[in-house]
Parts: C-alpha cells; sequence; structure tokens
C-alpha cells in the first residue's frame, strides 16, 4: 500500500473523531475542521514521519493538538475577548449544534488551555489517563489533578448561579506556560 491510500485509510477512520476532540480544545467546529484538516495535508506532503509511527491515530491526535495549540497562541486576542464576555459565543457560532452543547464548548473555552485538554481528551474522546498522559508527555498524577480541576472548574461555569461575567480560570500552568 502506498503512502496516498495509507493516509487516505487514515483520514477514513480517524477523521471524525479527531474533529471532535479537536472542536472541545478549540471550542469552534469550523477551527477544529481546518486544524484537523491542516494536519491531514501535512502528512500528503510529507508522510514519512507518519507512516513509520506504531500508532497512527495517536500520532494523528498529537500532531491535530499542536496544530490546535498553535492556533490557540494565534487567536490569543480573539479568546480573550471572547472569555471576557465582549464576543459571545452563539448557537448561530456552531451550527447544529444544540445549545447544551455550545455552553459546554463555551465553558471548556473558559479553562486554562492545559486543564482543557486533558478534559477533553479524557471526556471528549473517552481516552483512558493513561493515554491522555502518554499522548500529552505528562504524568498520569498531573492528568488527574488537571482533570479534577476541570470537573470543578465545569461544574461551576455550567451552574445555574455562576455570574455570567467572572473572568476565565487562571492557573499557575497557565502562568508559567
Amino acid at each position: 500500500m502506498d503512502a496516498e491510500d495509507s493516509v487516505r485509510q487514515a483520514y477514513e477512520a480517524y477523521y471524525q473523531r479527531l474533529v471532535t476532540q479537536t472542536a472541545g480544545l478549540a471550542g469552534d467546529l469550523a477551527e477544529a475542521e481546518d486544524a484537523v484538516h491542516e494536519v491531514f495535508a501535512r502528512v500528503l506532503a510529507s508522510p514519512a514521519s507518519f507512516l513509520r509511527a506504531d500508532d497512527a491515530e495517536r500520532w494523528l491526535r498529537v500532531a491535530a493538538l499542536n496544530v490546535a495549540r498553535t492556533r490557540y497562541r494565534r487567536r490569543w486576542l480573539f479568546d480573550r475577548l471572547v472569555r471576557s464576555g465582549r464576543i459571545d459565543i452563539t448557537a448561530a457560532a456552531v451550527p447544529g449544534v444544540s445549545g447544551d452543547r455550545v455552553a459546554l464548548l463555551a465553558a471548556l473555552r473558559r479553562l486554562a488551555p492545559p486543564t482543557r485538554e486533558v478534559v477533553v481528551m479524557h471526556h471528549l474522546a473517552d481516552l483512558p489517563v493513561t493515554e491522555v498522559a502518554a499522548t500529552l508527555d505528562i504524568p498520569v498524577g498531573t492528568v488527574k489533578a488537571r482533570l479534577a480541576r476541570g470537573r470543578a472548574a465545569l461544574a461551576r461555569f455550567l451552574s445555574d448561579d455562576e455570574p455570567a461575567d467572572e473572568p476565565a480560570l487562571v492557573t499557575e500552568e497557565v502562568r508559567h506556560a
């Protein structure tokens, strides 16, 4: 099988899961689709490292995560405006998605990026803690701590009595990143 066929099979097998995982990280379906498409375009242009990977899905997930991180850093000002409440994420920003899903994506955007990555990979991608740790190259204990912080913050953000103008969650991880 040639490289193009391998990439095509990986696209058919993993595309939807990668978009779902990346959407949780990016907070926007279109942004997630763009990031995953960018990963596959890069793989088609230079498939050598992808073809040598022991676990193709993990390799693609890490690549998509890195692209999403890069795009996140480039969109820092926009994300800051969204988190401050000056720009709202509406159901129209994510067509075909329920209001609950939009609320969840907005709450996820308020988490510090390292915490958000762990929460999305574990809860939206259904990856075990050990796989999240391996993907992010961090200790299992760090994954568990970030999950605990993320769950607590999401519970606050998604509660009915949480003030709408509360600032985004800022942790030591963000200050030192």
